[in-house]
Order: C-alpha cells, then structure tokens, then sequence
C-alpha cells in the first residue's frame, strides 16, 4: 500500500482546520489536527509527521516559539514546517523562516498551492541521491549519512541548508544567483520567493561557525562558496 504522508495540522480555527484537512485527505494524505501547541507535542511525542502545518496565532505558545523549540529538538528537527498564517508582511515572513520553517503561506490561501507547497517539502526532504562525501578544504559533507564536520568537529545542519551546503559544495567557486538557487534546492516550486534564499545563507553560516566565511556575497550577482587559500608553507632550505 503506497505511504500516505501524515501532516500534522496546527492550526486553532476550526473551519479552516476542516477545510485543510478534507482536502488533505482527499489528495492522498493522513492530516491528524491540534488545536495548540499542548495538542501538537502530545502528537509529535506519539508519531513524528512528514510535514508540519503551523499557525503563528495560537493560544498558549506561539506557531513562532513552537518552531523554534522543534528545530532545537533533535528528534523533531528535520521535521519540514510550513507556517500558515494570516501575517503577511516581510518582517512576518522573515520572523518565520528565522524561526526554523521551511516555507512561509500566507492567509488566504489557493488549496492548490497549499497541496503544491506540501509536496515541495517532502520532495526535498527526500535523501540526497549522491552517496559520495565532497570536501573543500576542511569542511566534509556526506550525502550518505547526512553528516558534515570542520575540522572533525560534527555541525548540526537543518535539512534545507544540507541541500544548499551540498550543492554549493558541488559546485564550488561558482556563483549561483538566487533564481538559480531556487530552481536547483526548491525545484520547481514556483511560490518561493528569493528573499528564502537570503534566509537560509544566514542559517547556513550560522550553523556553519568558522567555516561560515567560505559561503560569499557576491554583490549583485548571487553567493558562491569559496574554496580557502592554502597556508603558505615556509621556504625550503636552499
């Protein structure tokens, strides 16, 4: 029997919980809904979902807290999360991708493109096909255990910044333009806008620490990731 994937619907608002859910199901998922963050950990405890559905206005916790304190949870970090809210404005957007989601849905909302979006994530939560390790410098990535270290030392990475290491890594000294970027990480997920981009760098150098200098700005143009100079070696001994 082909995978339905499960959706955990976080949403307080009943009438569009049910409008959301229905039409989940009609398209192959499993919704399960909660009504706040109390109700969402009970589910996250008891089965981790595919792909979470947030809202921002909940009672209690915030959808922005509640994502924070998953992608800071390593059990529920890989987890996708797709806020859904009414907050439209780019400080909102910002906030949220700053948070730990992985898109941002603004109320109201297409039921195509909420469908649309939903596979977007789980298409790129999907394992890298490549089981090779890359390196660049000090800095190692391994598609196949999902791992990358800096000088031995394990970095903690979330899934969509993993993908843009590892194709930066691919193609490194290169300089990718955002729309590049978008088309090559989030496919062809049209809804993206390119101020994701810019979001995830940040992460991705945060989550990167020393090594966060390799990934550039390249004014006007885009990002690449700089392989580091070699150390100068002294002067052999004539």
């Amino acid at each position: 029997m082909k995978h339905q994937p499960r959706v955990l619907v976080v949403e307080d608002e009943p009438h569009i919980a049910e409008l959301i859910t229905v039409n989940l199901r009609h398209h192959g998922f499993t919704p399960v809904w909660s009504e706040d963050g109390d109700a969402a950990q009970r589910e996250l405890d008891a089965v981790l979902p595919d792909v979470i559905l947030l809202d921002w206005m909940l009672p209690g916790q915030t959808g922005l807290s509640l994502a924070r304190k998953w992608r800071t949870d390593a059990r529920t970090r890989g987890v996708p999360i797709l806020m859904v809210t009414a907050r439209g404005d780019e400080p909102d957007k910002v906030a949220g991708l700053d948070a730990g989601a992985d898109d941002y849905i603004t109320k109201p909302f297409s039921t195509q493109e909420l469908l649309a979006r939903i596979r977007a994530v789980l298409r790129r939560r999907a394992p890298e096909q490549s089981s090779q390790a890359v390196s660049i410098g000090d800095l190692v990535l391994d598609a196949a255990t999902h791992r990358v270290t800096w000088r031995g030392q394990a970095l903690k990475l979330g899934p969509t910044e993993f993908r843009l290491l590892n194709y930066l890594m691919t193609h490194p000294e290169r300089v990718h333009s955002r729309p590049q970027l978008l088309d090559r990480i989030w496919g062809d997920h049209v809804f993206i806008e390119e101020r994701t981009v810019d979001v995830h760098i940040k992460r991705l150098r945060e989550a990167l620490g020393e090594a966060g200098t390799l990934v550039e700005t390249v004014r006007g143009a885009g990002y690449r990731l700089a392989a580091p100079s070699p150390t100068p070696t002294s002067a052999r001994a004539a």
